[in-house]
């Protein structure tokens, strides 16, 4: 049973019942009973450190990268088929040769090496890494972005001129709100060596004054028609417009614009769109921005792997290591959660094309940042198995599904995971079926 304050389905930063609300439940007439209940989960929920984490970056790795030619290389044995492997800074943790620089910077980031998943088909498992939830014909889930700006609605958030949730470089498959609605979709951008599109009026400031009133009119006489239904008349209205045209005018569109950074500083994240998008992130974040996914596509290598990995492994390796010593020099990776992975891995051993096919078996997801702790290794996979062996128990050790990499991101971010919403249609569910890694953790 969902209990829910306010009935609107799109309402961000609603009033569900928590753990600390039970006090002031069972303290009403004819409730006496649950108060030891409450007492227990009051006190629990006040020892309970607050979140570190403030906003998340996503490097989108679509289209599935290999864990064994990145962040889980198992040299010399078979299923490596050559690739090679590198030490990190921190001793005993190794990545694939194409990361030497964000190697450097492994002190600062935890690998989870045994992910599964039930989806082998990539816009299933798309889906499924996105929103936490395998698709389902009767119900669009939002994705992870579009769950934290709805959950997280602060002064900062309402005073923020441009969108909280942004997709850079987006595929088909940016963000979506689900069944949240469009207002928590992600806003997409290209590559910012372009200024963000359709800013700028085409017309003259007078003739665009005109237009205006003449829409809040259409909208006035929209509304007046609809007097007996005033909830459905507001839900049709553009409601995005007050938005977009405070956003037209804002300074804080300048955070999408990289041209303005100092060169040296810029080439630091590869000359790519990749890394100009990784630049652009930062800034976003450090604007005050929510979400940010950078989308890196083309890892689906079914043949010719090493060629074509270690091509991907040269555009992200700069942006991906300059990002995380960029947020620590700027005091924001303690407050920025920095997740790093695609939505499978590929397969122990090479086809006879040279390539990997789809493994969601056991593959590997980066993080970083926000209250997770650096220098870690969480499970580990098979660096010997059987050719045709597809049993997860026999591949992995310490395996963590997909789910508990979102549960984790919400956590640190202190996001109720386990709590439930309703649906426009009154029905309820869960924000998410995870567990938090608690191992990845800070200490401090």
């Amino acid at each position: 049973m969902s209990i829910n304050q306010n009935p609107h389905p799109n309402c961000g930063g609603r009033d569900h019942f928590h753990r600390r609300n039970l006090l002031k439940l069972a303290g009403l007439s004819g409730l006496s009973w649950l108060t030891p209940l409450a007492t227990a989960l009051a006190r629990e929920a006040e020892h309970k450190p607050s979140a570190p984490a403030k906003s998340l970056i996503v490097l989108w790795l679509e289209g599935a990268p290999s864990q064994l030619e990145t962040f889980d290389p198992h040299p010399n044995t078979e299923i490596a088929a050559g690739s090679r492997a590198i030490n990190t800074n921190v001793d005993g943790i190794i990545m694939g040769e194409g990361l030497a620089q964000t190697a450097q910077q492994m002190d600062s980031i935890s690998l989870v090496r045994a992910i599964t998943s039930q989806e082998g088909d990539h816009q299933r498992a798309i889906y499924n890494a996105k929103t936490g939830y395998r698709p389902d014909p009767t119900i669009k889930h939002p994705s992870i972005g579009s769950i934290i700006c709805h959950q997280l609605n602060t002064k900062a958030d309402s005073a923020l001129d441009i969108p909280r949730h942004i997709s850079i470089l987006p595929s088909q498959n940016a963000g979506r709100g689900g069944y949240l609605g469009d207002r928590f979709d992600a806003f997409k951008v290209n590559d910012p060596v372009n200024p963000v599109p359709d800013i700028r009026s085409r017309v003259s400031d007078k003739r665009a004054s005109r237009r205006l009133e003449s829409l809040e009119f259409l909208d006035r006489q929209f509304l007046q028609t609809r007097v007996n239904n005033q909830t459905v008349a507001k839900s049709l209205g553009n409601h995005n417009l007050d938005a977009a045209l405070k956003m037209m005018s804002s300074e804080q569109l300048d955070a999408f614009d990289v041209s303005k950074v100092p060169v040296a500083e810029r080439l630091a994240f590869g000359d790519t769109a990749f890394g100009r998008s990784c630049l652009a992130a930062l800034r976003l974040i450090e604007t005050g921005v929510r979400c940010v996914e950078v989308t890196l596509g083309g890892w689906d290598t079914h043949a010719n792997n090493h060629e074509l990995q270690a091509g991907r492994l040269e555009i992200l390796d700069p942006a991906f290591a300059t990002l995380i010593s960029e947020l620590k020099r700027r005091g924001l990776l303690e407050t920025t959660m920095v997740v790093c992975g695609g939505e499978f891995g590929r397969t122990p051993f090479l086809n006879p094309l040279g390539g990997r096919d789809h493994w969601p078996h056991g593959f590997s997801i980066a993080l970083a940042g926000g209250g997770i702790a650096g220098g870690r290794v969480i499970g580990e996979t098979n660096p010997n198995p059987q050719k045709g062996e597809k049993q997860p128990k026999k591949l992995l050790k310490d395996s963590r599904p997909i789910e508990d990499i979102h549960a984790t991101i919400l956590a640190q971010l202190g996001v109720d995971y386990d709590q439930e919403l309703d649906t426009p249609i009154g029905r309820p569910l869960k924000v998410c079926e995870g567990t938090p890694i608690k191992s990845l953790q800070s200490e401090g």
